[in-house]
């Protein structure tokens, strides 16, 4: 029998998208990196509560490739928005993540 929660290969264990092309592409060239920048973005917020922007400063990545980790540790249940924000890079308000 098919356990969809316990197949790896699939997202939120995996990179996702929402449509064919680009977006797979994004996604495929992801999927080896995605597990280890997960558990580096999920270390430090083990430590402190930390926006996107943050977070990526801290593992010195692209935000574009730690806000979708952020995403998919949130559907994992790893991480909870802590009810607080802070000004990002751009000046808008930004979710501070805390792990769980």
């Amino acid at each position: 029998m098919n356990h969809p929660e316990l197949d790896f290969a699939r997202y939120p264990n995996a990179p996702g998208h929402k449509r064919l092309g680009t977006s797979k592409a994004a996604a495929d060239s992801m999927r080896e990196k995605a597990p280890t920048l997960r558990q580096k973005v999920l270390d430090v917020l083990f430590h402190q509560d930390l926006t996107a922007d943050e977070c990526a400063a801290e593992v010195g990545k692209s935000l574009l490739s730690i806000r979708p980790r952020l995403t998919e540790l949130l559907a994992l249940g790893k991480i909870a928005d802590t009810g607080e924000t802070r000004t990002n890079d751009s000046g808008k308000q930004a979710t501070v993540w805390r792990a769980v």
